[in-house]
């Protein structure tokens, strides 16, 4: 008979997966194999009877058409990376600057910060359809004392969209800020105040001790903001894209090995855009630090 002998590592090694046990059982039932079960059927035609699923192997046809056949689904693709590209610094640099108002020493500032969070509570798909309908997501009078014809006027084509698209949506990108404002405020809360002291000593003015301490010390945070607002946008219940692959599930003319295909090269563009910006910032803090 083998006897294993119980070291205390090995005990709290057992305690620890005994911990995590339930939850690895369900990341692989609920997540991990509806993932596989999803990435067959993208290579499936799959036909829903009454009887059952039934599919057909279609090796990469669903893929193709979603790039040759679907003109649909390219431009909102290409949607949601200007919205990416464009919306994910400006949550995260109006986010910052909420959280350094709000870290400083005034009153009410419980009330301030339950304000900018209520969004983050309320927003949902019916909230943020009526809001849209009711065009509550852009500054009011924008467009009726015609600042939008300006910026077109003003500025050639390409920079002109850009720019005018943020105007139009900045209401809704500042609703998608509220987690990230408590995130930047929870770790301006931790930063060690005789750094800020040493800094005044050596002759900093506030906006270079910013710079020099309050930025270096808050970048993994920015890191965790930016891929938290690349994928809470991605999933949100109103993105197009998600929208579209809801739509084609039960379509006859495309049908749910389709939509399976369209959610998983989602699913990648999302992977690369989170490696991107992740790379980017890395590159940025090792710069930084030398």
């Amino acid at each position: 008979m083998i006897k294993l002998k119980m070291t205390n590592r090995r005990r709290k090694s057992l305690t620890g997966l005994s911990f995590v046990s339930l939850w690895i059982v369900g990341f692989g039932i609920f997540t991990c194999w509806p993932m596989i079960y999803s990435l067959y059927l993208s290579f499936q035609k799959v036909k829903i009877t009454p009887l059952g699923i039934k599919t057909t192997y279609v090796s990469m046809q669903n893929y193709k058409n979603a790039f040759l056949s679907d003109p649909v689904f390219v431009e909102k693709l290409f949607a949601y990376l200007k919205t990416m590209v464009l919306n994910v610094p400006i949550i995260v640099v109006f986010s910052m600057i909420i959280a350094l108002l709000i870290n400083q020493n005034i009153k009410f500032k419980g009330l301030f910060r339950t304000i900018f969070f209520l969004p983050v509570v309320i927003t949902s798909g019916p909230v943020i359809n009526e809001l849209l309908s009711q065009g509550a997501t852009t500054i009011p009078g924008i467009e009726k004392y015609g600042v939008i014809s300006l910026i077109e006027n003003m500025l050639s084509p390409a920079f002109a969209e850009p720019v005018t698209y943020l105007f139009k949506q900045i209401i809704m990108v500042l609703w998608f800020s509220g987690v990230q404002i408590l995130i930047f405020l929870a770790g301006l809360q931790k930063v060690d105040t005789s750094l800020y002291e040493a800094a005044r000593i050596d002759g900093a003015s506030p906006w270079e001790s910013f710079w020099k301490v309050t930025l270096p010390v808050m970048m993994p945070l920015v890191l965790v903001n930016v891929i938290y607002s690349i994928v809470y946008i991605s999933t949100f219940a109103l993105n197009e894209i998600i929208v579209l692959i809801k739509e084609n599930m039960f379509s006859t003319l495309t049908g749910f090995g389709y939509a399976n295909a369209v959610a998983w090269i989602y699913f990648v563009i999302i992977f690369i855009m989170l490696a991107i910006w992740v790379g980017l910032l890395n590159l940025r803090r090792g710069s930084g630090g030398r």
